[in-house]
């Protein structure tokens, strides 16, 4: 496993669908931050030509007969298998499947969700990108934070691992009668671990020799050493 910072680029899995914006480099790297973004990605020609780079790279098949060879048709912007003649667009089995908001949007909002610590609202989303209709905006954002969340169940932390519980406030059946402190209905335990990196010659803003590398959360059940 790689421990470094996050630099903003496009990722897929073996199938083609996208994980996530971010890839793990070793050494130090730069950050996209909005500037460096729309540098890389001014208009939805570049947006477009770099989801076909990427999604190329990791190999486009065939939903037919599962051949890996095909033809790029540019008028058509969609491929054709060599072999069975099936055609599929661009976007066909890869998150955006099925989506008719521009390829810039779905960049934007890759880059709006990751770069930023905040948790970032659909109806904000909405409103940054001026789109009359909420419906797909809210699906989009939720596509997005799904293939993310499949991504970061494939991590394993390494080395040093701290952990750590804690407490999210969740709903909860108000019928029954809410009991208090850690059994207490509206809170869930969640068992937090992280990996503890050492860094050389550096010291963090605590003062500390080491920083936090990938995190897990695992909801659990009770916090019985058993359990933990």
């Amino acid at each position: 496993m790689l421990k470094a910072k996050k630099n903003m680029i496009i990722r897929f899995d073996s199938t083609c669908k996208f994980s996530t914006f971010i890839v793990y480099q070793i050494d130090t790297v730069r950050v996209m931050n909005l500037l460096n973004f729309v540098d890389s990605f001014p208009d939805e020609d570049s947006c477009k030509a770099a989801f076909k780079r990427h999604r190329e790279l990791q190999g486009v098949i065939c939903p037919k007969c599962g051949s890996k060879e095909h033809y790029w048709l540019k008028g058509k912007e969609a491929y054709q298998c060599k072999y069975c003649k099936t055609r599929q667009s661009l976007r066909s089995h890869t998150v955006m499947h099925g989506s008719h908001l521009p390829f810039r949007y779905w960049f934007i909002s890759m880059h709006l969700l990751t770069a930023t610590k905040k948790s970032f609202s659909a109806l904000e989303l909405q409103r940054q990108l001026k789109h009359k209709r909420y419906e797909p905006v809210w699906l989009m954002m939720h596509k997005l934070r799904d293939v993310m969340g499949q991504r970061d169940e494939q991590y394993e932390l390494t080395g040093t691992v701290e952990f750590d519980e804690g407490f999210f406030t969740t709903a909860w059946d108000k019928s029954e009668p809410l009991k208090r402190g850690r059994g207490s209905q509206r809170k869930t335990k969640v068992a937090v671990m992280a990996e503890s990196v050492p860094v050389k010659e550096i010291k963090t803003k605590k003062g500390k020799d080491r920083k936090v590398g990938y995190i897990k959360m695992l909801v659990i059940d009770d916090l019985k050493a058993e359990t933990t």
